[in-house]
């Protein structure tokens, strides 16, 4: 049965079919939906770990254990789960472990632009890349069989247009391989450094082996490919770029898809260029095939034709190799600008205006709260990643303690347990006075509202176990906690200045729930009499898509307004009814 796919489904489908048993992931667009479909199948253990490097040995654990396993972050969760990836390079698996990684080209929802697959290089693991729905599926399975028959774990490089796009997938039954035994082998698992000097041996001649199987039973299997139509023209692509380069050039080129981009072939890439007049490369980001292809000798047009930054599109393609101007779909119509903001009834909204209001440095974190560096709020300095703000904040206040109580740090609480919390240690244990505002709208906001440990419910909803932000500050040393509504502006506004006036390190959660989600109730809209107001524009200052000026005057969207009051404490005139 064919059935229409978004590229994560066909992903999770994959695993379904392949006989996954254990799936462990942190959500970070793009590729949250790949686990969040998997926990529909009562066949996988799903779950969302607190982080991707406890997600990843979650999944090594349980391939060693026997069971096919699966965890999944974007490109920059690579970065954070880098450690336990190297090493189980080096121990193999016992069954199957596959790894997804979501790069975003473009930087939809990120913070770089990084490319995943110099991951593979550096950890000598095999990466294979899908360009559809179809080969999503198709290659997770491939994936499973690729890591038991290497004793290796495989990963799965998505970008955003595949891992968020639709096409059709061949739906099959799933096949279940049972529990792998275990089998005592110190030798294979303890990477002291005698066994690992050993291992990396068998690592060399396993991409060797692997270079083999590209060359040939990929090419057999369809895994790597050749398209043959006009010579004068040769493409080497992979993954979204080659579907870019069929439909710009047609038959007016000839293809190398490869489906796995590491280990790369190297006879297949020279077999290829030497059938073509001129081959191009076409690859997102850096130069990772043509480097290849020029290491070996292999004369091709890269980056010297194409950008290493954001992504490319047919109409790019079609222009560089082609000269050619595609016809695109327009409109004459001028739409306005709409910059990304805090929604209407944002808790973090209360907070940040009363941050400006104190007049601190705010060291930034990663979340829907990042939206509070923009203007009028413009009450973030900082972001660099995933728990930054806390470490960050130590530092700024180790290098300039005259002004410690005039900075804070600002971190979500899914954040926060995902890496702020060994930050907050270090600034108990080596006590500077730095306060940690932690951001508890009781969910994982950004990437589309999952649980977290702080919630209280698993990924299936069910009820689980809730880290108690208060005793967890008070247990790693923090004296001074202190709890404010951030929808009560002069409350909030006090709960900061109390910690900032306190001797030692302090926490301040600011509780309020996500306005979006379900569970909360809210109160009726807000409505702006006329009469009352002064055009004082106070209300303005807190950035609230819900409230506009027409006609000199204030108004409020009823149908955006959540009623949560924050712009009534700024009208001194009482016009906010």
């Amino acid at each position: 049965m064919k059935k229409l796919l978004l590229g994560n489904e066909a992903v999770a489908r994959g695993l379904y079919e392949a006989g996954c048993r254990v799936v462990s992931s942190y959500p970070g667009t793009p590729s949250t939906e790949v686990t969040e479909f998997a926990s529909k199948y009562d066949e996988i253990f799903s779950e969302w770990a607190p982080n991707e490097k406890v997600a990843m040995e979650v999944a090594f654990g349980a391939s060693v254990a026997g069971a096919r396993s699966f965890c999944a972050m974007k490109h920059v969760g690579l970065n954070v789960a880098a450690d336990p990836l190297f090493t189980a390079s080096y121990t193999g698996v016992n069954a199957g472990m596959v790894i997804l990684v979501a790069d975003d080209p473009g930087m939809h929802s990120s913070q770089n632009e990084q490319d995943s697959r110099h991951y593979a290089m550096g950890a000598k693991v095999m990466m294979l890349e899908p360009s559809d729905s179809a080969e999503c599926l198709d290659y997770t399975k491939r994936a499973f069989e690729l890591s038991e028959k290497f004793d290796t774990p495989v990963i799965i490089r998505e970008t955003t247009r595949v891992a968020h796009s639709r096409s059709t997938a061949e739906l099959a039954d799933r096949v279940d391989n049972g529990l792998k035994e275990y089998i005592k082998n110190p030798q294979k698992y303890v990477m002291v450094p005698a066994n690992a000097k050993g291992k990396h041996v068998v690592v060399e001649q396993r991409i060797l082996d692997q270079i083999a199987y590209c060359e040939t039973e990929a090419v057999e299997n369809g895994l790597n490919k050749v398209e043959y139509n006009s010579k004068k023209i040769g493409v080497i692509a992979s993954g979204i770029c080659y579907q870019y380069a069929k439909e710009a050039l047609g038959e007016n080129a000839s293809y190398l898809k490869l489906g796995c981009i590491y280990p790369l072939p190297v006879e297949l890439i020279k077999n290829f260029a030497s059938e073509c007049e001129t081959v191009y490369v076409l690859e997102e980001l850096d130069d990772y095939i043509e480097t290849h292809c020029r290491k070996n000798g292999i004369d091709v047009i890269g980056k010297d034709a194409f950008t290493l930054q954001g992504e490319y599109s047919q109409s790019l393609i079609a222009k560089v190799i082609l000269g050619e101007e595609k016809d695109t779909l327009k409109t004459d119509v001028n739409i306005v600008p709409r910059p990304p903001v805090l929604c209407a009834g944002c808790p973090h909204r209360g907070l940040f205006y009363a941050l400006k209001q104190l007049k601190v440095t705010v060291s930034g974190d990663i979340g829907c709260y990042t939206l509070g560096a923009s203007q009028p709020l413009g009450m973030i300095d900082t972001v660099l990643c995933m728990g930054a703000s806390v470490s960050g904040l130590h530092g700024r206040n180790l290098a300039d303690p005259a002004n410690a109580k005039k900075s804070v740090a600002v971190i979500g609480d899914s954040t926060f347990i995902h890496s702020g919390v060994t930050g907050l240690i270090n600034i108990a244990y080596n006590a500077t006075d730095s306060v940690v505002i932690i951001l508890d709208n009781s969910i994982t906001g950004m990437t589309g509202h999952q649980q977290n440990p702080t919630t209280g419910y698993n990924i299936k909803g069910e009820p689980a176990a809730a880290v108690s932000l208060e005793k967890l500050a008070e247990a790693v040393g923090i004296k001074n906690v202190i709890v404010v509504d951030p929808y009560n502006l002069e409350e909030t506004k006090n709960g900061i200045q109390t910690a900032l006036d306190a001797d030692g390190p302090a926490v301040v959660i600011s509780r309020r729930p996500c306005a979006l989600l379900k569970t909360v109730k809210h109160n009726p809209p807000l409505k702006v009499n006329k009469d009352k107001c002064k055009s004082c524009k106070m209300c303005m200052k807190i950035g609230c898509p819900a409230i506009s000026m027409k006609d000199g005057k204030a108004q409020i969207d009823f149908t955006q307004c959540l009623g949560c009051n924050v712009c009534s404490q700024l009208c001194k005139f009482g016009a906010i009814e």
